[in-house]
């Protein structure tokens, strides 16, 4: 259908509904009180396709199709605020803007959404949370052609084209975009915590957070990928998890520049760098460069070996040596000289193999300075300089 066929259609409703205004004041005139509260609710419905707005602010200029529309339009202006609430005194200019209040004490939430159950207080938060469903972004950036599912979002992000920083933190000076993020980052000073969850009591700084958080408790997972189907609770954990189909590695190592799918994976990653070791065992005080380490060092300690074997039972304190040893029941050997063809189970075996092709001796006796290519061969070695025996006689034994 061509631009100039909806522009027809819209000017044949127009001009019928302006021929259906004309006819309805003679039937009025004709009916009289009997037929009117039926008229002029048609009258006033019949102004959505006129554009007719006869009610202007003498104030401002701005014009509304509704007299009952431009009487609450004018409470800006003169600061009317008639509707109060009765738990908290918070006053309204309308008294629907009370109803929607009222349901932040009585918790009542009567908008539910079709597509995961998530329950809101406001139509228009309904509406808003179903673009996560739909994928609907109706507000574009008239700088870059971004898109955004919020109309926030958008003011927020066009700052970025203009610089505009006009909120400043009196205790650090540092300069926001907007007043609701002044506020956010005020907490950091104050420490202040308004958002708790009626589940368990948790406080958060946060409504996205404790939104996020309640997640927990009712099990909504309302974010799912397009490319597998898998759902999520957090959209930065559906964000993550794409880079799984997309192969997209944005963090990299400044000192090494290999790149990572995840933020948290470089923060380890680095620490190969600076030799940081934050996490400590408490039993024996050995540090580690990452937490998995050192929860796989303390089954030293516990003896815990949580991996077993389903055709000997032989269990393990670690994964990979279970899977190296489940090869000596699949017969499996995946790992191949690439000089001579043999192949290993285990790749610490073809590394062993291959210092016969290179010569590589990595391990020397600090006694007498001679390299071996194994650590036990260096071991039975040592025997030489701590047991008098004479290198022959050890391996001939």
């Amino acid at each position: 259908m061509s631009i100039d066929h909806v522009k027809e259609g819209k000017n044949g409703i127009v001009n019928s509904s302006a021929r259906l205004i004309g006819k309805l004041k003679w039937v009025e005139k004709l009916l009289g009180e009997e037929i009117f509260p039926f008229l002029s609710k048609l009258k006033i419905h019949l102004k959505i396709h006129t554009g007719e707005k006869p009610y202007s602010c003498s104030d401002c200029g701005a014009r509304f199709s509704q007299r009952s529309h431009l009487k609450r339009h004018q409470q800006i202006h003169t600061g009317e605020k008639p509707y109060s609430c009765s738990d908290c005194e918070k006053c309204f200019t309308t008294s629907s803007d009370l109803t929607v209040h009222q349901r932040i004490h009585t918790g009542e939430k009567p908008f539910s959404c079709s597509d995961c159950g998530g329950r809101f207080s406001q139509l228009s938060s309904l509406k808003k949370h179903q673009r996560i469903h739909t994928g609907e972004k109706p507000y574009s950036c008239s700088d870059c052609g971004a898109r955004f599912s919020r109309q926030s979002h958008l003011k927020r992000h066009q700052q970025i084209h203009t610089g505009e920083k006009p909120y400043s933190c009196s205790d650090c000076e540092k300069c926001f975009t907007t007043s609701s993020d002044l506020t956010v980052h005020q907490r950091i000073h104050t420490g202040e915590k308004p958002f708790s969850c009626s589940d368990c009591g948790k406080s958060f700084s946060l409504l996205d957070t404790l939104k996020a958080h309640e997640r927990i408790h009712t099990g909504e997972k309302p974010y799912s990928c397009s490319d597998c189907g898998k759902r999520f609770s957090q959209q930065s954990n559906l964000k993550k998890h794409q880079r799984l189909h997309t192969g997209e590695k944005p963090y990299s190592c400044s000192d090494c520049e290999k790149s990572f799918s995840q933020l948290d994976k470089l923060n380890s990653h680095q620490r190969i760098h600076t030799g940081e070791k934050p996490y400590s065992c408490s039993d024996c005080g050995e540090s580690f460069s990452q937490h998995s380490s050192l929860k796989k060092h303390k089954r030293i300690h516990t003896g815990e070996k949580p991996y077993f074997c389903s055709e000997c039972g032989t269990s393990f304190s670690l994964q990979g040596n279970l899977k190296s040893h489940q090869r000596i029941h699949t017969g499996e050997k995946p790992y191949f000289c690439s000089d001579c063809g043999k192949d290993f189970s285990q790749h610490s075996s073809l590394k062993k193999h291959q210092r016969i092709h290179t010569g590589e001796k990595p391990y020397s006796c600090f006694e007498c300075g001679k390299s071996f290519t194994t650590s036990s061969a260096l071991t039975v070695h040592q025997r030489v300089h701590t047991n008098g025996f004479t290198q022959t006689k050890t391996f001939a034994d």
